[in-house]
């Protein structure tokens, strides 16, 4: 269906962009420390897109969603430029491609709402299941075109072009209301605060498990490259598995499933970062994945069906993203004081609020 091709695409460029980071460093010839400033841009970019969107494309989901996969993909042709070019012209490029990032995560998160509305069926955890199943794909696949003599530029415009060929199909959607008459509603930001906040405590750790997981088993436990590089794929292939299976089982609802990730997330990080071999590792962080996939898609469910003006839906998407911004800073601060194993076992205390969430309800 539409939705689940835009998140797939959407997913294909972020596990690409993962496989060309070495070779884009290379080609700028920048040290890490650049190479992270100039990826600062993306959040930079993203948070006052993903609020502007979420205003914009309220009532309007179905053009709000094409317009926004049809900016990435050319946002995607800029960074493909700018990647032949210098660090300055990379990060003014990468704060674009945030911002258009940002809107098509926010105008996803509307359409997929108002999907579920119109159809009454339940539709979040398959569309977010997309995601993880089109990284794990494309990574490699990108890993290979390299290997092949493939540039970060012809990488790049290959993965705009199949981006801009789906922009099309959110306009097989049914349309909207009628212009004046979709539902305005005042945004709820206590409620929307407070889900927003379970949400990034999800996202703090799916952030930290895809940016230090292969590092932790490599530096920490003495893996090969090949084995450590597959720690994010185990990870991401688990959340595509528990996405799947909360959907195969919808008596299981958000209550239960915030149960099931402070436990089995809390645990899961908890035994990956204190393990003492990499196959253990890797269990911890599969454990971790098969928890932590559900939530924030039934959250974002639960919000669409309660606050069908979408402001809610909207507000949750922005203030949940202070996650992934959060979450490098966070664990980068604690692995200098105490190492990155402790540091990552300390993310379990981000469980504690899930389970407070789902015993009261």
């Amino acid at each position: 269906m539409p939705l689940i091709l835009v998140c797939a695409v959407w997913g294909v460029f972020w596990g690409s962009w993962a496989a060309l980071l070495p070779a884009i460093k290379e080609q700028l010839a920048i040290s890490t420390a650049d190479l992270g400033l100039a990826l600062s841009g993306v959040p930079v970019g993203a948070i006052p897109a993903m609020a502007l969107a979420g205003r914009l494309a309220r009532g309007r989901e179905r053009a709000g969603l094409t317009t926004a996969t049809a900016l990435f993909g050319l946002s995607i042709l800029v960074v493909a430029w700018a990647a032949g070019g210098s660090p300055y012209l990379l990060a003014g490029a990468l704060l674009l491609l945030g911002a258009a990032s940002g809107a098509l995560d926010v105008t996803l998160n509307l359409a997929t709402g108002r999907a579920e509305r119109q159809s009454g069926r339940r539709l979040f955890q398959p569309v977010y299941a997309a995601f993880p199943l089109a990284v794990i794909v494309a990574a490699p696949a990108t890993g290979l075109a390299r290997e092949l003599g493939a540039g970060p530029g012809p990488a790049l415009v290959a993965v705009a072009v199949v981006v801009l060929g789906a922009a099309f199909a959110p306009l097989s959607l049914p349309p909207g209301p009628p212009a004046g008459t979709a539902s305005r509603t005042t945004t709820p930001w206590r409620r929307a605060a407070l889900l927003g906040a379970l949400a990034a405590c999800v996202l703090i750790i799916e952030n930290a498990v895809e940016q230090w997981s292969a590092l932790l088993l490599e530096d920490h436990l003495g893996a090969t490259a090949l084995l450590s590089g597959s720690a994010p794929a185990v990870y991401m292939a688990a959340l595509t598995v528990g996405r799947l299976l909360a959907q195969a089982w919808p008596r299981l609802g958000t209550r239960a499933l915030l149960a099931v990730a402070g436990l089995g997330g809390g645990a899961g990080i908890v035994l990956a970062a204190l393990a003492t071999s990499p196959a253990w590792a890797l269990a911890g962080f599969a454990l971790t994945g098969l928890a932590l996939g559900p939530p924030v898609p039934a959250l974002l469910s639960r919000a669409a069906a309660d606050d069908p003006g979408g402001s809610l839906v909207a507000a949750i998407s922005t203030i949940s993203y202070a996650g992934f911004v959060a979450s490098p800073l966070l664990v980068g601060a604690l692995s200098a004081a105490a190492g990155l194993p402790v540091a990552l076992a300390s993310l379990a205390l981000l469980a504690v609020p899930l389970l407070v969430a789902a015993a009261r309800r």
